[in-house]
């Protein structure tokens, strides 16, 4: 049976209000317009609702049984109005996120909570891959949104560089630990620690490094490695600002490099798939929230 939701609302005002008049006011419609509704919507469910008594409506029982079904039925209808008030002010929805380790380490999840807070969002993912990974998941619709390091331009996929300078750590109590800048040649005769991955960022160090005297004693593929052996006092390394903030205050000295070495990050989407909203302001929170970080590394925070 099909119902005609304005005969619905109608019956609803009429029990509701216990007037025809009332009813008609609230619906903005004449009183002869309610009328007709409520004989129409008798005829479609061919139950007699109302007793007519002169110009009163008088409800049958089988009205007030009605009635307790419709006012589910008009919660559920304001139920879905505010979820859709909710998906227009970016309160309802889902999140799937991917970032190299580097960045989940803690400062990506910190940003995931603060978003999240006071969102009723359907599901939240955040997961940590290496970069080439990244741009295949996204490419293959896994992850909406990915943040890689040193991704290349690929059809289908939107790249957005993001380009952070590298920072040096060193263990607390090092010579270097006092100083706030650290260029090449202070790190002539250092233990070294070595990040292996094959990207434009470690081909860069290597060759800025190339002539610097130095001895590698360790060798690893992620940058939290790298800071973990730092604190722990196996030797100093250059990496991305994101991993070695977490680590300011746990047996590290950050200090700021010259020259500049760009880590190249860069937030991949499809081309193709349009972003929901939610990820929209995901995306534009998360590029202002790390544009403020940069540049609070710009004034590097240095003691353990």
């Amino acid at each position: 049976m099909q119902l005609n939701p304005r005969q619905i609302e109608a019956f609803r005002l009429v029990m509701l209000r216990g007037s025809v008049t009332r009813a008609a006011d609230e619906l903005g419609i004449s009183q002869p317009a309610v009328s007709r509704l409520i004989r129409d919507f008798e005829l479609r469910v061919g139950i007699e609702l109302f007793e007519r008594r002169g110009n009163h409506l008088v409800p049958t029982p089988e009205a007030g049984l009605l009635l307790a079904e419709v006012e589910r039925y008009a919660h559920g209808i304001q139920a879905v109005g505010s979820f859709a008030e909710d998906l227009r002010n970016r309160r309802r929805g889902a999140l799937r996120v991917v970032a190299l380790p580097a960045m989940t380490v803690g400062f990506l999840p910190r940003f995931v909570a603060g978003f999240i807070a006071g969102r009723s969002l359907a599901s939240v993912h955040v997961h940590g891959m290496p970069s080439h990974l990244i741009v295949d998941a996204v490419a293959a619709g896994q992850w909406e949104i990915g943040l890689a390091a040193s991704p290349s331009e690929r059809p289908g996929l939107r790249i957005e560089p993001l380009h952070a300078p590298a920072v040096l750590v060193v263990p607390a109590g090092h010579r270097l630990a006092q100083r706030s800048v650290a260029r090449a040649a202070d790190l002539a005769g250092e233990r070294f620690v070595s990040l292996e991955e094959p990207t434009i960022f470690t081909a860069t160090v290597e060759s800025i490094l190339g002539d610097v005297l130095r001895e590698t004693v360790v060798t690893t593929p992620l940058s939290g490695i790298a800071c973990s052996l730092v604190a722990a006092g196996t030797g100093v390394a250059i990496v991305d600002p994101f991993c070695a903030s977490e680590f300011v205050g746990r047996g590290v000295a950050v200090l700021r490099f010259e020259p500049r070495i760009d880590v190249r990050l860069a937030i991949v989407t499809s081309a193709h798939r349009r972003l929901s909203a939610v990820s929209r302001d995901f995306v534009e929170a998360l590029r202002t929230h790390i544009a403020v970080t940069l540049e609070s590394e710009e004034r590097p925070r240095r003691k353990v």
